[in-house]
C-alpha cells in the first residue's frame, strides 16, 4: 500500500489502562495500532498475536489497541477493560466510544492492524485474521531497520489499576457433581477440583500458560474455558492452546485429545495424529461416553469427535458469521460460546448473535430459540420471538425441568428459558452480576462463574438465595 502520514488520535479517545498517549509520543519505534472489539474472538486472536510479537521485538514494537463498541454494554470502558483482560492483554488500550478514531483511520472491520513506522507513516494495513506470518513479515522488516533499543525503551509496560490478587482470576467454565465442583481458573491457566464449600482438593496445571501433558501440576493449560464431566473424565476446552484436553480424575493425568496448539481450520475425517490437528478457539464442550461436541468460537462451527472411531465431523455451521437456521453446514452461527445437551438435542449459546440455538443431532437441523440477527440485542423478557439477550456467554440445562439457564453477560444478569415454547425470563437476584461467563447445575443448585469479579456463586433455585463460594480461601 502507499505510505501516508498517520493521523493523530482524536481528543475523544479514552485510555483505560494507561496514561493518555499520542502517536507522536511513539516516534522512534514501530506501532502496531489494532482496532478490536472486546466480544470478538477474531479480535482476541489478533491481540494474542501482537502480544507474542511484542516479546520478539522488545523496545522496537509498541502495540496499541483501540476498542470500538458493538454492544451497548461495551460503552462502559470498565466493562471493556475486564473483557480484554480476560484475554491476558498487557499493553495500552484506548476506548473509542463514539467511533471517531475508527472513522479517522478509515477502519471498516474488526480486527484491523495498521503498521506505523518510526517516522509516523502508515506502512501497511492488515484486515481480518491473516496468518501470523502475513502479519509478522512487514512488521519484522520495520523493526529490524531500527537501532538497538535503549534501556528506557525496554522498560515493561505497567497497567494502571491492575486486577486484585485473589485466589481466582477470571474463572469461566464450571462442572458439578454430587460432591465436587470443577472450576476453569482461566486467568491462572489451571483447573481446580473443589468440594461444594470451596475447599481446593486438587489443582490441575502448574499455573503458567503453556501446553504440556502430564500429572497434576506438571501439566499446563492456556486460558482454559468450557468443562464437561463424564464419569471419571473431565474434558477441558483449552481455548488459548486451541485444543481439547481431558483430565483422568482417577490418576490426575492431563492428556491432549485434539489440537496442535495453533489456531487453524479443522480437517474432518479420521484423526490419525490428534496433536497434528488444528482447532480454532474451542470454548464450549459437552460429552458422552462415545462423543464429544465442541463449539469453536474462532470458526463459528460445531464439531463432533467420535471417541470410538477417532473421527472428526463438522456438525453444523458454514464458518460465516451469522444467525441462519438450516441443516448442517448450511446454517450459520455467530461465535458459539457454550453448549448443553439432552438426549438427541444440543443447545448452543451464540455470543455475537445474542441468541440461543438448538441442533437436532439426528438430522443436524439448526433452529433459533431466542435471537433475531447478529446485530439485534437487548434485555426484553417475554415470548421468544420478541425477547432479546445481549452477548450471552454460558448456558446450563436443568435435569429436573425443561429449563435452560443463561448467563446474559452483556446485561449482567441470569435469564431462564422454558423449553417447549416457554418465555424468556430474567431471574430475580439480590444484585447485578459482574460478567458471568460460566454455569453448572446439579440438583437444585446453579453454580455461576462471576468472571469479572473473580468469584464463583451458588444460587439455590428453590429459595432464590445467592451466596459466594469461598474457593481457595
Amino acid at each position: 500500500m502507499s505510505t501516508t502520514p498517520a493521523p493523530e488520535f482524536p481528543p475523544s479517545l479514552q485510555w483505560i489502562n494507561a496514561p493518555a498517549s499520542s502517536l507522536h509520543d511513539q516516534r522512534g519505534r514501530v506501532v502496531a495500532l489494532v482496532f478490536v472489539n472486546s466480544a470478538s474472538a477474531w479480535s482476541w486472536q489478533r491481540l494474542r498475536d501482537l502480544a507474542q510479537l511484542h516479546t520478539r521485538y522488545p523496545g522496537r514494537l509498541q502495540p496499541l489497541a483501540v476498542h470500538v463498541p458493538r454492544f451497548d454494554c461495551e460503552r462502559d470502558p470498565r466493562y471493556v477493560l475486564k473483557q480484554l483482560r480476560r484475554q491476558g492483554i498487557g499493553f495500552p488500550i484506548a476506548h473509542d466510544g463514539d467511533w471517531h478514531a475508527w472513522q479517522r483511520f478509515g477502519v471498516e472491520a474488526w480486527p484491523t492492524v495498521l503498521l506505523i513506522d518510526a517516522h509516523g507513516m502508515v506502512r501497511d494495513r492488515i484486515v481480518g485474521l491473516e496468518s501470523m506470518a502475513e502479519l509478522e513479515r512487514p512488521l519484522a522488516a520495520l523493526c529490524d531497520a531500527l537501532p538497538t533499543p535503549s534501556d528506557e525503551d525496554m522498560r515493561p509496560f505497567v497497567e494502571s489499576s491492575q486486577e486484585p490478587r485473589l485466589p481466582l482470576r477470571f474463572p469461566t467454565g464450571l462442572a458439578a457433581s454430587a460432591e465436587r465442583l470443577y472450576v476453569a481458573d482461566s486467568g491462572h491457566h489451571r483447573v481446580l477440583e473443589c468440594n461444594h464449600a470451596g475447599r481446593v482438593l486438587r489443582q490441575f496445571g502448574m499455573g503458567t500458560a503453556d501446553f504440556l501433558d502430564g500429572e497434576l501440576e506438571n501439566a499446563a493449560f492456556r486460558r482454559p474455558h468450557g468443562l464437561a464431566l463424564v464419569r471419571d473424565v473431565l474434558y477441558v476446552a483449552d481455548t488459548g492452546n486451541h485444543a481439547l484436553r481431558r483430565i483422568v480424575l482417577g490418576s490426575g493425568r492431563v492428556e491432549t485429545v485434539l489440537g496442535n496448539g495453533r489456531a487453524g481450520e479443522p480437517i474432518p475425517g479420521r484423526v490419525a495424529d490428534p496433536r497434528a490437528l488444528a482447532l480454532n478457539q474451542p470454548m464450549g464442550v459437552v460429552a458422552t461416553n462415545t462423543e464429544i461436541h465442541l463449539a469453536l468460537a474462532g470458526d463459528n462451527r460445531l464439531w463432533t469427535y467420535s471417541l470410538a472411531h477417532s473421527t472428526l465431523e463438522c456438525r453444523a455451521g458454514s464458518s460465516r458469521l451469522g444467525v441462519r437456521d438450516a441443516i448442517g453446514t448450511m446454517a450459520a452461527f455467530a461465535q458459539p460460546m457454550a453448549l448443553a445437551a439432552v438426549q438427541q438435542m444440543l443447545y448452543v449459546c451464540d455470543g455475537l448473535g445474542s441468541a440461543i440455538r438448538s441442533v437436532q443431532l439426528r438430522n443436524d437441523t439448526v433452529q433459533t430459540l431466542v435471537g433475531q440477527s447478529a446485530w439485534e440485542f437487548g434485555d426484553t423478557d417475554g415470548p421468544r420471538e420478541r425477547a432479546h439477550l445481549q452477548n450471552p456467554q454460558a448456558i446450563a440445562l436443568s435435569a429436573e425441568a425443561p429449563v435452560l439457564w443463561i448467563a446474559d453477560t452483556g446485561n449482567s444478569c441470569l435469564r431462564s428459558l422454558r423449553l417447549g415454547g416457554g418465555d424468556l425470563t430474567t431471574v430475580p437476584l439480590p444484585r447485578k452480576l459482574h460478567g458471568p461467563a460460566g454455569l453448572a447445575i446439579f440438583g437444585g443448585t446453579l453454580w455461576i462463574a462471576e468472571t469479572d469479579a473473580h468469584a464463583v456463586l451458588r444460587f439455590d433455585i428453590a429459595s432464590g438465595e445467592l451466596d459466594r463460594v469461598a474457593i481457595g480461601e
